[in-house]
């Protein structure tokens, strides 16, 4: 049983998921959201996320075993399709559930919001407008947030940084496995744009989103934040793939910082 849920831990792209899910965490507490209803926020972005990672490698994984994934547990078999489906049927079912606990404004959001990422997995990660889902989805986070508290969305420019920062996220994630994807048919934007031009992309958006955090809230602390992050843009571009995603990535949490601590976020 121990084995059994180290494989699904792995399945469900754990980074991302846990990623997605702390930050989300925040957003409910900084938008004023009593513990309880942050609590059940949380685990709603958490149902979703794993129905989303498990779903992802249960789609993926004649792809996973032909590109030879020692990483994916159902391309080496050490994890069965069956078990796998049948956690992300539960995963969503709780994701309803939970998610209409938040009400229906913010409920319905966050269920599009996993739908978008749904329509990732089963078609437009192989597409042109593979960054669609990933732009529409965190754009949505703090959305969701502040619809659970005060029944209306955050300031705009919240909207695009948390959709910038997404697809920032969405062309780091593939850089790793960039050509291992483009072998095995999956021919998404960052993989038509080429290592290079996707991991500058990346960079350009996590730098781009702490222009934007600085110039709604001019303080020293997005100042700070903005010229950090601009550095850690920079060395991704310029650095090794397997350098370029944790830098990316390190980027992108300072600009969610710097997100929190504006004070943007109605409370």
């Amino acid at each position: 049983m121990i084995r059994r849920l180290a494989l699904l831990v792995r399945a469900c792209h754990p980074e991302p998921t846990a990623a997605v899910t702390v930050l989300t965490g925040a957003l409910f507490l900084a938008a004023g959201n009593p513990i309880g209803r942050s609590l059940v926020g949380t685990a709603a972005i958490l149902c979703g996320q794993l129905s989303i990672g498990w779903s992802n490698d249960l789609l993926d994984r004649r792809r996973d075993r032909a590109a030879g994934r020692p990483d994916k547990p159902m391309a080496t078999g050490a994890l069965s399709a069956r078990l796998v489906a049948t956690v992300t049927t539960l995963a969503v079912t709780a994701t309803v559930i939970l998610s209409l606990r938040l009400g229906w404004p913010a409920g319905l959001l966050h269920l599009s919001a996993v739908g978008a990422g749904w329509a990732y997995n089963v078609r437009l990660k192989a597409t042109a407008w593979s960054a669609l889902p990933y732009l529409y989805a965190f754009a949505a986070l703090p959305a969701i947030a502040t619809l659970a508290r005060h029944r209306h969305f955050p300031p705009g420019w919240i909207l695009v940084a948390a959709g910038l920062i997404g697809v920032a996220a969405h062309f780091a994630n593939v850089l790793p496995d960039l050509q291992d994807d483009f072998d095995t048919g999956v021919h998404g934007l960052p993989h038509r744009l080429g290592r290079r031009s996707a991991t500058w992309s990346a960079a350009g958006l996590t730098a781009a989103v702490a222009g934007l955090i600085l110039l709604a809230r001019p303080e020293p602390a997005t100042a700070g934040a903005a010229v950090l992050t601009l550095g850690l843009a920079v060395a991704a571009g310029r650095a090794r793939p397997e350098t370029a995603f944790p830098l990316v990535m390190l980027a992108a949490a300072v600009d969610v910082v710097a997100l929190l601590a504006s004070g943007g976020l109605p409370s």
